[in-house]
């Protein structure tokens, strides 16, 4: 491959070391040496020799990851996916894309929209993460609530399996009963069954019109009822997204803004449609729901400056509450739509049994949940309290039928709890499937169990 794709300089190995999680120094481990690969063929190569040998193998996406997926425990190779970035083809007559597995999320995005076509799935890290992290994750983001998650658009993949082996899974036919969904299979194994090195997306027709409205509530569970209402009622927004008051607070000072202390929520919508009465619809639909609910403020973008600035008070939240404490430590779970205001009850309860700040935030749309605990993790005792309080968001998401996480996966940071959400049967089962793929444990160990 090349010196300069195979990368043994302890500045380089070290910057391979961790990803956008909030796993401690203490748990970074350097790999042995980066390999950049870029075809099939080179990936192929690597795994043969890494599974002749018993080598780990961590794969690399962006690293913006949340739960240390990508952070190479096991030392060995850290497999860089950061040259293969092609875009191979567009089908337009199929409404479909193929691309590697390191190309930019945007980039395939940009590539559709200037073609008409629209691929949905949007994380908060879409404008560097790449598709295959995306896949291994099972990404999701704002748009969920009415266009489902990087899941629903995964047609067919290459995988290159722990021994070389190179399979190509599903295909463009839409429907596909052939043997067992071998697709879904890969789509969040979070590299532990295998590389993927090439996808094929679906796409669908761009939304003609789009159109953002800002409302503000005295409570949260005011701005969930509102998403009830919408999708009962037949509206289902784009995205739909909620921040509590800690959020709200949190924005302001960041933004130096001025904020009315009767807020206790923010709820902003996208709705997008094929004409201009269509959004009109909505929107008096919208402001009907909102108004009965006694919303405070009914905010409707004139234009895209408006609308932009509306989505930077969602955007800029996360780097605002992390800058009111010394440490932050951000949850993502996913409970049913009609337990969002249950479970936001139940984190307030933890945050005052352990005299916390936790900030709530997420996609009331779909019920993702990013609860957000303000710490400083130099005090022992303080650090106690937030990891007995992880534990309980954890157990009151799966009190209300929900699970562990709705876009992050499981990582490092959310395995000791994986029995509790699925009980030591599956566990037992998923184990049955990891070990029939890669018997010799080479594919990013350390991970999920």
């Amino acid at each position: 491959m090349g010196e300069r794709n195979c990368l043994e300089g302890e500045l380089d190995r070290f910057g391979y070391s961790y990803d956008a999680s909030f796993v401690s120094l203490s748990a970074r481990h350097k790999p042995e040496m980066v390999v950049r690969p870029a075809t099939v063929e080179e990936v192929s190569h690597l795994l043969s020799l890494a599974y002749e040998n018993e080598i780990p193998v961590t794969p690399r996406g962006a690293a913006s990851g949340r739960t240390g997926g990508s952070i190479p425990l096991a030392g060995g190779l850290a497999l860089s996916m950061d040259r293969m970035t092609r875009i191979w083809e567009l089908d337009e007559a199929n409404m479909m894309v193929t691309v590697e597995a390191g190309a930019r999320t945007a980039d395939v995005y940009d590539f559709c929209a200037a073609r008409g076509l629209f691929y949905p799935p949007d994380p908060a890290s879409w404008k560097f993460s790449t598709i295959g992290g995306n896949i291994a994750e099972n990404a999701g983001g704002m748009r969920a609530v009415k266009y489902g998650v990087t899941k629903n658009y995964v047609m067919g993949l290459e995988v290159v399996l722990a021994d070389g082996t190179v399979i190509n899974t599903g295909g463009k036919a839409i429907k596909n009963v052939t043997g067992y969904d071998l697709t879904s299979l890969f789509v969040g194994s979070e590299g532990t069954l295998g590389i993927i090195t090439k996808a094929i997306l679906r796409l669908i027709p761009m939304p003609k019109k789009r159109g953002t409205i800002q409302v503000m509530f005295a409570e949260l569970e005011e701005g969930c009822l509102a998403v009830q209402q919408m999708l009962v009622s037949g509206i289902t927004p784009a995205a739909a997204e909620i921040m509590d008051r800690i959020c709200l607070t949190a924005v302001a000072k960041h933004k130096n803004l001025t904020l009315d202390s009767s807020f206790g929520a923010c709820l902003i919508i996208e709705i997008d449609g094929s004409d201009e009465k269509e959004l009109e619809r909505q929107t008096k639909a919208i402001r009907a729901i909102a108004e009965g609910l006694k919303a405070f403020r009914f905010n409707v973008a004139q234009d895209s400056k408006e609308a932009e600035e509306l989505w930077a008070i969602r955007r800029g939240v996360s780097s605002a509450i992390a800058a009111l404490a010394p440490d932050r430590i951000g949850e993502d779970i996913s409970v049913p739509r009609s337990a969002f205001p249950e479970v936001v009850r139940r984190i307030n309860a933890i945050a005052q049994r352990h005299n916390l700040t936790i900030a709530v935030y997420g996609h009331a749309g779909d019920g993702n949940i990013h609860p957000s605990i303000l710490c400083n993790l130099k005090n022992p005792e303080e650090e106690r309290r937030v990891h007995k309080a992880v534990e309980e968001i954890f157990d009151a998401a799966l009190a209300v039928g929900g699970t562990l996480s709705g876009e992050h996966g499981i990582g490092i940071t959310k395995k000791p709890y994986i029995r509790k959400a699925l009980g030591d049967e599956g566990v037992k089962t998923l184990r049955a499937i990891k070990e029939a793929l890669d018997p010799k444990g080479i594919l990013n160990p350390g991970k999920i169990w």
